[in-house]
């Protein structure tokens, strides 16, 4: 049930309904959602993110406003990405890692990039457990992290992995013929360190989510209806 004291982006983010069977890493008892109901994990996101300084709106916005800017930027002699030029996915996933910090900390200077890798991407910095990680992915509703982060390892000696996370899944340039890509989707919750899975080949070199876990912790703030 959700709790009408939430801000109404909060109670307007939706669950995930992605199929999948994946199995789940146990939850640990320092996780916002050991000992809870499945089904109730998604109340549980939307506590946490009503405790977030950053609203889903002011989030929203510096995603789409950071994805714009990438096609009105000019490169060497004047070209444009988007007429000239096509990146990989994995320079566009830079640059909206480069820019969103840079776009909230125009609003709000308690918001900053990372400085070093013991940080998340965007840090804030009255208070860094409101810290956020940034996952881009060309992929219609996934996210990846590196093999690392389906491991017994929380971040030591590096950035922690548990904590709030915004998901933003955007457009190849084959899936855009004739247009420019569009942003498909941003969410926004809490993943603990467990929730990563690594593929079982010693070889891969990814970890993904289950569907479980993305559908209940990551919630849909944008596009806000499909």
């Amino acid at each position: 049930m959700i709790d009408a004291e939430f801000p109404r982006w909060v109670s307007e983010a939706r669950s995930g309904r992605r199929a999948g069977s994946a199995a789940m890493r146990p939850k640990l008892p320092d996780s916002p959602y050991f000992g809870i109901e499945v089904d109730d994990w998604s109340d549980v996101t939307r506590s946490l993110l009503a405790a977030q300084p950053l609203s889903g709106e002011t989030l929203v916005n510096a995603v789409l406003s950071s994805w714009d800017s990438i096609f009105e930027s000019r490169l060497g002699s004047g070209f444009h990405i988007g007429r000239e030029i096509e990146p990989t996915p994995q320079i566009m996933g830079f640059f909206l890692h480069a820019l969103i910090p840079l776009e909230l900390a125009k609003g709000d200077p308690g918001w900053r990039a990372d400085l070093d890798s013991s940080e998340k991407d965007l840090v804030y910095v009255p208070d860094q457990s409101f810290s956020i990680e940034i996952k881009t992915s060309s992929h219609k509703d996934q996210i990846f992290g590196n093999r690392s982060f389906g491991v017994d390892n929380p971040g030591r000696g590096k950035k922690a992995k548990d904590g709030y996370y915004v998901a933003v899944n955007f457009e190849k340039w084959s899936d855009a013929r004739g247009r420019l890509p569009r942003i498909r989707l941003i969410r926004y919750g809490w993943l603990d360190h467990t929730d990563w899975v690594a593929q079982r080949s010693q070889t891969g070199q990814q970890s993904s989510l289950p569907a479980v876990v993305a559908n209940n912790q990551l919630l849909t703030i944008y596009p806000r209806e499909i």
